[in-house]
């Protein structure tokens, strides 16, 4: 059974040592990291599972077919930042989650990540489970057409 939390999903992090570069900031590889572990947190909290729990439970499994990151500013150690999640409507098998980073309420990063539906043993693609989409309802907004979001991934039905 869902676990409703209040709009929006975030999780908050803070820059390891290990995640900078030499140039003192964090190495851009990191933040495809992130916005996995905030995607985890996210599914855990639309769904009240954890995702091998969610895998289990329905016989499907999601992969990343598309991603992207727009960078605006560096985090730097010991920077605390909050990744905020939202989805987009589901399509027939597809799921883009868009990503915020921000330091302190300034925007550092913004990003996506779309996963496609597969089923957890074939990996040949699904539909959503219908329970999975009614979990994720709560959780969909609509595109912002004026967002310079990372780029515009395409959108398989």
């Amino acid at each position: 059974m869902p676990h409703p939390v209040p709009a929006p999903l975030t999780t908050t992090l803070r820059v390891r040592y290990v995640e900078c570069d030499m140039q003192g900031h964090v190495f851009n590889g990191h933040y495809l990291t992130w916005f996995d572990m905030a995607h985890s947190d996210a599914l855990r909290r639309a769904t009240g599972m954890s995702y091998e729990e969610l895998i289990q439970a329905h016989g499907m499994d999601f992969v990343v077919a598309e991603s992207g990151v727009r960078y605006r500013a560096p985090a730097h150690y010991d920077d605390e930042l909050r990744v905020t999640v939202r989805f987009e409507p589901l399509t027939a098998s597809s799921l883009t989650s868009r990503f915020a980073v921000d330091r302190d309420g300034t925007e550092i990063a913004t990003g996506f990540l779309r996963h496609v539906c597969v089923d957890s043993k074939t990996y040949k693609k699904l539909p959503w489970p219908d329970a999975v989409r009614a979990a994720f309802g709560p959780y969909v907004t609509e595109p912002d057409p004026a967002s310079n979001d990372a780029g515009t991934p395409s959108r398989p039905t």
